[in-house]
């Protein structure tokens, strides 16, 4: 049995950290014994990767702390459990795992995971945009660059990014809990308390500027205005009345009523399930969106902007527009709105059925053990 270490930087609620808990859940545990170091803290996703019998070391990295002595405690564990390989997550983590890899006394191989789409370093913080230009010297130290979409792959090439070291793996979905669920539907609209037909849009996402939750909320004036059925449920971190700036959206459009905020949840495919329509109004930075993903495993027709590899994703099931557009947006809700049940139950199962084929979870998992394989055999 082989040994793979874990790095993330931290595990919250995000679309990185779910996508190691069902890489965990889901890759062989005869083959490969899974170790998982969060730089920060454990979150909540640590205590699920731990209700799996997995070991979740958290490093306590916060600011005014000091990051040598988190490196040397990652290091000391590498050379502790003397891994296969080190396996990082995201622009922080993939560095740490390099420099506490070569502190270790073992020194195996590093592998990094790369998880968002780059649109230009103008629209990352000056920190942020500082890792990722001293990734792309470190890369050439790594044993590979995992990426989660094409697009990412080739803008973080075009930056340094070794490019003989690129492997593309995308984001898997776990179809038995992401399902078509009527009584999801029903008991939705009865905890929102709207009409059984009125059609429910969502979107899921933390509030960070990159989802554009401003343009989706303008998008949903502009649609409500020609379709008064549609509601609009929004769930994510920070995602609250309490929130300034979404709070004064909903003011400025008079969606008082119409837009339904759901914050921070644990029963995403639940809520999923129960929406009409999906969207994801991203104007930069995603590589594989897990959300239209999982909307699609649930046979939710999807309406999506044009970033990272969110077309690959949804092919024909679904709309894309251009980011920042909101009427565009708005036109193409409109559009499967117009629509019958039937009609957008069948874009929705030609969803599912993609998935299906090509993004299931467990053919994901197999493509990351055999590339595990394929980088400890090059090693040997």
């Amino acid at each position: 049995m082989s040994t793979v270490v874990h790095a993330i930087t931290g595990l919250g609620t995000g679309g990185a950290e779910m996508m190691l808990y069902k890489l965990v859940r889901s890759i062989d545990q005869e083959q490969f014994r899974t170790v998982v170091v969060s730089l920060i803290d454990k979150g909540k996703i640590g205590n699920r990767i731990e209700a799996l019998g997995v070991s979740v070391h958290a490093l306590g990295l916060s600011r005014g702390t000091s990051p040598i002595r988190a490196l040397w405690v990652f290091a000391r564990l590498i050379s502790e459990l003397r891994p296969a390989l080190v396996q990082g997550w995201m622009y922080h983590a993939n560095l740490a795992s390099s420099m506490a890899t070569a502190i270790s006394r073992t020194r195996p191989p590093v592998v990094w995971n790369v998880r968002a789409s780059l649109d230009g370093l103008d629209r990352e913080k000056r920190s942020t945009a500082a890792v990722i230009r001293l990734g792309a010297l470190v890369s050439r130290s790594t044993a590979g660059i995992v990426y989660n979409s094409r697009v990412s792959a080739r803008q973080h090439e075009s930056l340094g990014f070794l490019p003989s070291r690129s492997e593309v793996i995308p984001n898997g979905f776990d179809c038995t809990e992401f399902r078509p669920d009527s009584e999801a539907r029903r008991s939705l609209r009865a905890a929102l308390g709207v009409p059984e037909n009125a059609l429910l849009v969502g979107c899921i996402g933390r509030f960070h500027p990159m989802k554009d939750h401003a343009g989706f909320l303008e998008a949903a004036r502009l649609a409500l205005h020609a379709d008064r059925r549609l509601h609009f449920v929004l769930a994510g971190t920070g995602i609250t009345i309490a929130n300034p700036e979404i709070a004064r959206s909903i003011e400025l459009h008079k969606l008082a009523g119409w837009v339904h905020l759901l914050g921070e949840r644990d029963d995403i495919a639940r809520i999923t399930a129960g929406f009409d329509i999906a969207c994801s109004a991203s104007a930069w930075g995603e590589g594989f969106p897990n959300v239209l993903g999982e909307a699609m495993a649930c046979a939710v027709p999807c309406v999506f902007t044009d970033t990272g590899d969110s077309g690959w994703v949804v092919g024909d099931c679904g709309r894309q527009v251009p980011t920042r557009a909101p009427r565009a947006m708005a036109d193409a809700i409109l559009s499967l709105a117009a629509l019958d049940a039937a009609e957008r139950q069948a874009i929705g199962a030609s969803g599912r059925a993609r998935i299906q084929r090509h993004f299931s979870l467990e053919a994901v998992a197999r493509q990351y053990a055999n590339y595990y394989r394929r980088v400890s055999q090059r090693q040997d």
